[in-house]
């Protein structure tokens, strides 16, 4: 079932990299917060890297001036986030969110097939606002579209 505006985030524990591999849960990234997380099918990939993140790292200012953390999820593991996050320069402050099994995209219902790319099971091309956990708004592109769910756009259709 597809996450809506008025639903919670599920609950999901996955796994980052900090001083070493750590669990974090989706209740402690955006319980009591302002919280905007926007998903690519996959680090390194060309829109994801030309386009997608950097349009979130270009606005991330935008974003904390109204109190809004930013992360962003994709199905791979945390090293190789680690690695795509040093290659693009993303900002402190900017967290990138693995979801080594999909387990989130699946909770959200934002799991797709790419089997037939030779990249298994990713996440659908998103970005999804949430305020104290409740999802505020949710942008979901179509397969192979990249409009929606960019950051110029997001931050031009946040709810007040």
């Amino acid at each position: 079932m597809t996450i809506h505006v008025g639903d919670r985030i599920p609950e999901v524990v996955l796994k980052r990299l900090r001083d070493g591999i750590e669990a974090v849960d989706t209740h402690s990234l955006f319980a009591g917060r302002k919280v905007l997380l926007f998903a690519v099918p996959g680090a390194f990939t060309p829109t994801c890297s030309a386009k997608h993140l950097p349009g979130y790292v270009e606005h991330f200012e935008q974003f904390r001036k109204r109190g809004i953390e930013v992360l962003c999820t994709a199905v791979n593991d945390p090293f190789v986030m680690q690695a795509w996050g040093r290659s693009q320069l993303i900002p402190d402050g900017l967290h990138l969110l693995p979801d080594g099994n999909a387990e989130l995209a699946r909770a959200l219902g934002l799991e797709i097939d790419a089997s037939g790319s030779g990249m298994g099971l990713r996440s659908r091309r998103y970005a999804l606002y949430a305020d104290d956990a409740v999802v505020k708004a949710l942008f979901v592109e179509e397969p192979g579209e990249f409009k929606v769910s960019a950051a110029d756009y997001v931050l031009q259709h946040l709810p007040d």
